[in-house]
């Protein structure tokens, strides 16, 4: 009697005699991620290469993520199904806001309980943001197979956690396998097709240089571009600048008071327009500029984000530059003179310049969502 009632219960929540067992028309895929377009878009591709596998009546998706950022808007858009959950960070959060979101996580659970027993999915692939935690780790104590994308080289404390109960892990970096054991299968990051078909530039002046901090910008980079304009006097350079939408302005100026050829923009739209342009890229050291990097072959000085968790973009950028496919410059050790002597560095040898691209691309993994979609395919045997 205690079996069967311990059997219906299973049933009840997803458990590993629920009806998920038995032989379905579509695999049914939740997808926790969210925050960045370094979560989502990854996340985008890897389902819409399963829609491609099975077509689209083979699959159901659930994406699930915060009220907060890019996410509602991009996979609604993208024909996806979206359940926004309440939650919020608390690494490097300090004072009563760190109380504040700690007094949240009951209910980011009971949420995803209740989402994960609505939807009873096949599977749960979690790709980072506030939800992905709370989601996977509920998935795995009802035995629902899990797959873990971690796009870092070193992983952050809530992904070390669920490396003793997620089923599988896909990586973005070899330096990441030592936390996941034989659970981890070095897949690399997906990315969009379009950086992929960039094709190799001529070196020649007047050199492209792309700068931008992220789709708000970086204002310690903005002040450093600006201030080394003086430096920069006479040189065969044309700066393409995204500089968030607070000082497109103040930048713009700042170009044309130097008489220099530089362009300020608040945003970027077509990224990979502006890769195929650029001699070389001055960016944050993020998972998804690492990846978008490495796919177009592009040569790049990394200015990691200090504040990001766990110094991950350091360790990204530093991984990088061990591969001979990136200069890294610390945030605390930029200043105008370092950035001038840096660009000098490399855009003053075409064959040193060419290197660095070639290093760039041969670690780039264009199978990524083929690879993280063959994972998942395995976990649920279906």
């Amino acid at each position: 009697m205690k079996i069967a009632e311990a059997s219906l219960k299973d049933a009840e929540r997803g458990g590993p005699t629920a009806d998920r067992r038995a032989p379905r028309a579509a695999l049914r895929v939740m997808v926790a991620a969210g925050g960045t377009g370094g979560h989502i878009f990854p996340a985008l591709a890897v389902a819409e290469e399963l829609s491609r596998r099975r077509n689209r009546d083979g699959m159901q998706f659930q994406f699930v993520g915060t009220a907060r950022g890019l996410e509602s808007r991009v996979i609604e858009s993208a024909g996806f199904p979206y359940r926004a959950i309440q939650a919020a960070g608390l690494k490097g959060i300090r004072g009563w806001r760190r109380v504040r979101n700690a007094a949240l996580l009951p209910r980011t659970f009971l949420e995803s309980l209740g989402v994960l027993r609505a939807f009873r999915p096949d599977v749960v692939m979690g790709l980072g943001g506030y939800v992905a935690g709370p989601v996977l780790l509920e998935a795995a104590l009802l035995r629902i197979p899990t797959v873990l994308v971690e796009p870092n080289a070193s992983p952050g404390f809530t992904n070390r956690v669920l490396s003793v109960v997620v089923t599988r892990a896909a990586i973005g970096f070899e330096e990441a396998r030592s936390t996941f054991g034989a659970k981890a299968r070095l897949t690399g990051l997906p990315v969009r097709r379009a950086f992929f078909d960039i094709p190799p530039r001529e070196h020649r002046p007047p050199f492209t240089i792309l700068a931008f901090g992220g789709s708000q910008g970086s204002a310690a980079l903005n002040r450093c571009l600006v201030a080394s304009l003086p430096l920069a006097a006479g040189r065969p350079w044309r700066i393409i600048h995204q500089t968030g939408e607070r000082e497109a302005g103040a930048v713009a100026e700042a170009y044309r008071q130097a008489g220099f050829a530089g362009e300020a923009r608040a945003f970027i739209d077509d990224m990979p327009a502006m890769f195929a342009l650029a001699d070389l890229v001055i960016c944050r050291a993020g998972a998804s500029t690492i990846g978008e990097l490495t796919a177009a072959g592009r040569a790049a000085l990394l200015i990691p984000f200090p504040g990001a968790t766990d110094q991950h973009q350091l360790l990204n950028a530093r991984a990088l530059e061990r591969a001979g496919a990136a200069r890294v410059i610390e945030q605390a050790e930029l200043t105008p003179e370092r950035l001038v002597a840096e660009i000098d560095a490399l855009l003053g040898s075409a064959e040193r310049l060419t290197a660095v691209e070639r290093a760039a691309r041969s670690l780039a993994r264009p199978g990524a969502a083929a690879e993280i979609a063959d994972l998942i395919e395995e976990v649920t045997e279906k």
